[in-house]
């Protein structure tokens, strides 16, 4: 799935959202899709949580 589309249907999700269930559902949408996403880079190792830390993800 290329990037505009999940894009788009993220988007989508949040305007439903806040369309149906409120400010405070929108927000909880908006974090659970945060903590996704970031799983998600963590996952593909497009993230580094050692550099975060102040740790290097590198072993010698």
């Amino acid at each position: 799935m290329s990037t505009t589309a999940m894009g788009l249907l993220a988007g989508l999700v949040l305007g439903w959202a806040a369309a149906f269930g409120g400010f405070g559902e929108f927000l909880i949408v908006a974090v659970f899709g945060a903590l996704g996403l970031l799983i998600a880079r963590v996952i593909d190792g497009k993230l580094d949580l050692g550099a975060l830390t102040g740790r290097s993800s590198t072993r010698r």
